[in-house]
């Protein structure tokens, strides 16, 4: 009886082992990521897509593109954001991550504090943002990102920039 409860025993720690090397199938050859920023599209009227390359599980690196489709309501003409990601979870490339930024924009210029001209004028920014990726089985994927940088372009009014997504997507 002891026997036979020892080798049940072993048998379990064997299975359990076996299921902490199991890979999804949104990890496994899977190193491309695309994906659409929904919360500018509905609250700005931007066309916001980022293109996310997976260096390990750990790292990526990306870049997006943002267009303006009303620049009538918003200064923002065109934004191109290359990042840089660092992931702290033990899953591939998802969970909680910081990430660096550049970003080149073109904004609207400021006359003085009420009026604003039609002229736009170019700047470049650096910064760090925080967020959270979560991926399906499927490789579908949603990301909430809150950042913030700092102009660095001394001819435009905008010092501070922020970075805010609520992207969907799909790894492949």
């Amino acid at each position: 009886m002891k026997k036979l409860l020892l080798v049940l025993l072993l048998s379990c720690t064997v299975v359990t082992f076996a299921q902490t090397d199991e890979k999804f199938p949104q990890d496994v050859n899977k190193k491309h990521e695309i994906k659409l920023n929904a919360l500018t599209l509905i609250a700005a009227k931007w066309i916001d897509v980022s293109y996310e390359n997976l260096i390990n599980e750990e790292s990526s690196f990306g870049i997006t593109a943002a267009i303006n489709t009303d620049t009538s309501e918003t200064d923002l003409n065109y934004q191109l954001t290359p990042f840089y990601r660092r992931y702290f979870s033990g899953k591939f490339a998802r969970g909680f991550f910081v990430e660096g930024f550049g970003s080149l924009f073109s904004a609207r210029e400021y006359t003085n504090l009420f009026t604003s001209s039609n002229e736009f004028t170019t700047g470049f920014a650096l910064g760090v943002s925080v967020g959270g990726k979560f991926v399906s089985k499927q490789g579908f994927s949603t990301e909430l990102l809150l950042g913030v940088g700092r102009n660095l372009s001394g001819d435009t009014d905008y010092e501070g920039f922020g970075r805010v997504a609520i992207s969907v997507g799909y790894r492949f």
